[in-house]
């Protein structure tokens, strides 16, 4: 039952809609923009969710894992993507992690409880549950940005 929970989280939760929701309703023209006041754009806190959860996923399972610069390394050089192609494909690459996230918790042989390669203590429950709450956390600021874009 809590792994269709954890699934379920995954995929946009109760609590909250799914992120792919929200990018949908942003034009692209409009992705690179920073609200006055707000030192990011909604590229910048997507990119930033791609780069974490593909940085969760190698801390889980990479036999040559290194931890990446924070904060330079989990943030994009740029206020916005160099063309539609490279949103697309930056898109593309979080829906591919976060599948194979989804695969991971379906799948009976992974023990959820059991510390993860790279881990000293970190469990792969705390890690997909550390997955849930960043990218909901950020979904949330790029809600409130895609509504000030809107005005």
């Amino acid at each position: 039952m809590y792994k269709e929970q954890l699934i379920k989280a995954l995929n946009g939760g109760e609590a909250f809609q799914p992120l792919k929701t929200h990018l949908e309703q942003v034009p692209f023209e409009k992705i690179g923009i920073r609200p006055e006041g707000l030192p990011y754009s909604i590229y910048e806190l997507f990119y930033h969710i791609v780069y974490t959860q593909k940085d969760i996923l190698n801390f889980v399972f990479s036999d040559k894992y290194q931890n990446p610069k924070w904060p330079e390394d989990y943030w994009p050089k740029n206020l916005a993507p160099q063309s539609k192609n490279e949103w697309m494909s930056l898109q593309e690459s979080y829906f591919s992690d976060r599948n194979q996230l989804i695969e991971i918790v379906k799948d009976k042989a992974n023990d959820l409880n059991k510390i993860v390669k790279n881990g000293t203590h970190q469990t792969l429950l705390r890690e997909i549950l550390l997955v849930i709450e960043h990218t909901a956390y950020h979904t949330g600021q790029i809600v409130v940005l895609s509504r000030l874009l809107s005005q």
